[in-house]
């Protein structure tokens, strides 16, 4: 069994249903048996992803600290889907008594110990726009969204590109250009040689939508999609998010007993 922590919740989006249909998309299927090659009966039941869904930030770190100090069984993936930030800008001032979030640094060093010692983090859509951009943060992901310069077209359908990379990539080398409906986020702040896996088209420049990190031992996968149910419940996009859930947290590795991290 694979043991997922999801920290969910916020304004502007369904979070209750979108981290219920992501729970259920990771605990339906298994890691793709192309590479992991012929499965056992036994082994089925080892790699299936069983999801904790965690609205309160501060319960969420309790429980990294928890899994860290040995007092619960350890985590092997941290997902993100939710939007906590300061919420800072004029335009969310009725929202800001509900949701307002300010991330402690030792609660971010944490996130960041957990993936560095082998650690899974799965980071969706609006991932990129918790926790204020903090550099660590930033960093761990690979992008965040800036007030200033990124945005976004109403959601709408539109084309993703499977890139170069992406088609030699094992999230997303079974998959062909797809459409999808969703938000198309643009014009992230962005770490040096980001290497997108997906990009999409958006006023006149091609943006990165997945692209994976390493950090330590642990893998990151930062997917700007996944803006509602209807998203993340596309054919080509669950097959992706499986293959980058079981990808992040090693799943093979540990299904086998291997050392995680150790190739």
């Amino acid at each position: 069994m694979i043991r997922n922590l999801l920290l969910s919740g916020g304004p502007g989006h369904d979070f209750v249903r979108t981290s219920a249909a992501l729970a259920k998309i990771l605990a339906s299927a298994d890691e793709p048996t192309s590479s992991l090659g012929e499965q056992r009966p036994e082994q089925v039941a080892t790699n299936r992803i069983v999801t904790e869904i965690v609205t309160d930030p501060e319960q969420f770190f309790e429980l990294v600290r928890s899994s860290s100090q040995g007092k619960i069984e350890p985590w092997d993936l941290i997902t993100v889907n939710a939007l906590r930030w300061q919420m800072r800008q004029d335009r969310y001032a009725k929202e800001r008594s509900e949701w307002a979030y300010t991330i402690q640094e030792n609660d971010l060093q944490l996130l960041a110990a957990f993936v560095a010692e082998g650690g899974g983090l799965l980071a969706v859509h609006t991932a990129v726009i918790c926790f204020d951009a903090h550099p660590l943060w930033h960093q761990m992901l690979g992008a965040s969204w800036n007030f200033a310069t990124s945005s976004h077209p109403p959601e709408g359908e539109f084309e993703v590109t499977v890139t170069a990379e992406g088609l030699a990539h094992p999230l997303t080398t079974a998959a062909s250009n797809f459409f999808i409906t969703d938000e198309l986020y643009g014009f992230l702040d962005q770490v040096p040689d980001l290497t997108p896996l997906l990009s999409a088209r958006y006023l006149g420049r091609e943006q990165p939508l997945l692209w994976t990190q390493s950090l330590g031992q642990g893998r990151v996968v930062t997917d700007l999609l996944g803006h509602s149910v209807d998203s993340l419940t596309n054919a080509t996009h669950e097959s992706i998010l499986v293959r980058a859930a079981h990808w992040a947290a090693r799943s093979s590795e540990r299904m086998h007993g291997d050392s995680v991290g150790s190739s």
